[in-house]
């Protein structure tokens, strides 16, 4: 299967690029990634633009995956929670790991342009709201954000994110002002665009037969033809099978759907007004606003394989449960993915040996970390740039094959049930606060108009007493 023609503006006049095709004849290059989803894509771009002759190969069509269905979010930050991160590296290594995140947000801000891709619905701001009241540890992480790492965000109390979604289900938040979002489809296709028209050679149904990385020139093999190259990204993440099989077990397959709602009009904005993507701390809901009055809403995920159709009652059902004034939505789209989630909850980047390079586990990550990965794998192969470094700490462990996902299901399930009853507790806390206050408000209005009556005059006796002797 073969794309259609695509079409990148990049200045005043768009630029037609030819097809695509399946690999049928030897080829020499300086790189070859495997995979063309946004890491393989990012790669291919940046080797291109330092002058690299780069074929990447691509199994099936590109952004087939995870990275064709994702709804686009873009904020710094790993799947590692920050404290854990630190824990893990120290505050320094955690410092640059985190600059490193942000300056992938800013390269998909740089590319994520109207003039380069049309159509990229680019808005600002995310929001990270929490399922319980976290108000003592919320000006924590906002102090440790904003002084030793340098990102700008906005502590929410309370009344100001109910104010802007319209649920008793969100406590605190934190915004992030220099978050955006983006239609995740557009990108993926316009960066294969941008870098067809940097010199990269894309070929789809030309999957991996197997590769031999000894040797200065690495050797690859197709069903249709043979490749060599001086650098092999492996860029396919759970998708890579047999030819890099120990690699591929190192990732727990985790699919993630989402669903688009029909038009809601009105109802939408009586429900949430803000602009932005919203995740909770837990990571079961990530949703935003698309096309003025749609939801588009990713829900919990499953280590199990499912037809995304399949879970539109389910995601119906959590925007009702979150949004009750919603009513009942219907939904118009259906997508989703499988991807890579490593134990410890790091991207893999980096090189195996020499030559042989690996771009994977992004898991939940989003689109930061893939661009972030390919700007340092590229400038790792071809400029000495040894940042990749950085993830040496987090080795390739295995991931515990069907047994590792019966636990990663078991896990999820637990989390989520933790949630809900943590959520639950705390909005009855709320709500036995309230109800006290209320009390105490009535008592004292009570006290208050029983001091304006003045004191009560003593009752007379009505006993045998006498008045004198």
């Amino acid at each position: 299967m073969t794309a259609a023609p695509e079409t990148v503006t990049d200045g005043p006049d768009p630029v037609a690029l030819p097809e695509r095709s399946r690999l049928t004849f030897s080829l020499d290059a300086d790189v070859c990634v495997v995979g063309a989803g946004l890491a393989g894509l990012t790669i291919a771009l940046e080797a291109a633009k330092r002058g690299a002759s780069v074929a990447v190969l691509e199994g099936r069509h590109v952004g087939w995956n995870a990275s064709g269905n994702q709804i686009g979010a873009v904020m710094p930050g790993f799947g590692l929670p920050l404290d854990d991160l630190i824990a893990r590296v120290g505050l320094e290594d955690a410092r640059e790991l985190w600059t490193l995140s942000q300056q992938g947000a800013e390269y998909v801000r740089a590319n994520a342009t109207e003039e380069r891709m049309p159509g990229i619905a680019l808005s600002e701001g995310a929001l990270q709201v929490s399922n319980v009241d976290v108000g003592d540890r919320l000006i924590a992480r906002l102090q440790m954000l904003g002084e030793d790492f340098d990102t700008e965000v906005e502590g929410w109390q309370i009344d100001r994110v109910r104010d802007v979604l319209k649920t008793k289900r969100y406590f605190h938040g934190v915004y992030y002002p220099k978050a955006f979002q983006i239609d995740g489809r557009k990108y993926l296709h316009g960066l294969a665009a941008l870098a067809r028209q940097a010199g990269v050679r894309i070929f789809e149904d030309t999957p991996l037969v197997s590769f031999d990385a000894a040797g200065i020139r690495k050797r690859i093999v197709t069903p249709s033809a043979r490749l060599r190259a001086s650098h092999i990204v492996l860029a396919g993440n759970i998708h890579l099978g047999a030819p890099a099989l120990r690699l591929a077990q190192t990732l727990l397959r985790v699919w993630r759907y989402a669903a688009v709602t029909e038009p809601l009009g009105e109802r939408l904005a009586e429900a949430m007004t803000f602009q932005g993507s919203v995740t909770d701390t837990d990571g079961i809901d990530h949703f935003r606003i698309v096309e003025g009055d749609r939801l588009m809403w990713s829900s919990p995920e499953t280590t199990w394989a499912a037809r995304p159709q399949r879970c539109a009652g389910a995601i119906a059902r959590r925007i009702r449960t979150v949004f009750p004034t919603l009513g009942k939505v219907a939904i118009s789209e259906t997508f989703g993915g499988a991807v890579g989630q490593t134990v410890h909850g790091m991207p893999q980047v980096g090189q195996i040996r020499p030559g042989l390079w690996v771009a994977s586990g992004f898991g939940r990550q989003g689109l930061n970390t893939t661009a972030m990965a390919g700007q340092l794998i590229a400038t790792g192969m071809l400029d000495g740039d040894e940042r990749w470094r950085l993830f040496s700490p987090f080795e390739l462990v295995w991931a515990g094959g069907r047994t590792g996902r019966i636990a990663g299901h078991a896990i999820g399930v637990w989390d989520r049930q933790s949630s809900a009853v943590a959520g639950a507790l705390a909005r009855y806390r709320e709500g036995a606060k309230a109800r006290e206050q209320i009390r105490e408000i009535r008592l004292a209005e009570a006290n208050r108009q029983a001091g304006t009556r003045g004191p009560r005059p003593p009752s007379r006796s009505t006993g045998g007493e006498s008045s004198g002797g």
